[in-house]
């Protein structure tokens, strides 16, 4: 589970996440398990929410790279959340195809509907509203993805609200 928006404990990596880490691994030469480290975050991603300079750091030393090259592929990807995210993190896409579709608009009604700037997460914790690069469904635009993983399509004002209320729901 991710941690609390605004926390920065962070407790030494698991040994399931190790485990994890070492499948990874297993699919390279053993000298390149460096190219592992796009995986090793995401599993970090997955069960901390984010990717703090300390996650790095143990991905440096578990893959045997500079913690800046680690940093450099972090910081490169918008994947990566660099710092706590709400425990649903809407990225809607406002690249071309989805901008001429109203992404945009998807991305200020939701803002609005929230109380919050794009990149900002709700006072309590439960979202965090970003723009997004291109999700790759533009004959389905304006499209948005839900925690990284789940992709939303054809988000009217009216789906919007209804999945920002059943997450909510959810939630409770």
């Amino acid at each position: 589970m991710s941690e609390a928006v605004g926390s920065v404990t962070e407790a030494p990596l698991s040994e399931a996440v190790l485990a994890r880490f070492a499948r990874e691994v297993a699919k390279y030469p053993v000298d390149q398990k460096q190219s592992a480290v796009m995986a090793c975050l995401a599993i970090v991603q997955q069960e901390r929410g984010w990717v703090s300079p300390g996650h790095e750091k143990a991905v440096a030393d578990y893959l045997g790279m500079p913690p800046m090259a680690v940093h450099e592929v972090t910081t490169f990807y918008n994947m990566y959340n660099q710092q706590p995210v709400g425990r649903f993190k809407l990225n809607v896409c406002t690249n071309a195809p989805c901008m001429f579709a109203g992404g945009p608009q998807a991305l200020e009604h939701l803002c609005g509907k929230l109380g919050v700037e794009p990149y900002g997460t709700t006072a309590d914790g439960v979202f965090t509203v970003q723009p997004s690069e291109c999700l790759g469904a533009c004959g389905d635009a304006p499209v948005m993805l839900v925690n990284d993983r789940h992709m939303c399509s054809f988000m009217t004002n009216d789906k919007l609200d209804q999945l920002v209320d059943g997450l909510r729901n959810a939630e409770d």
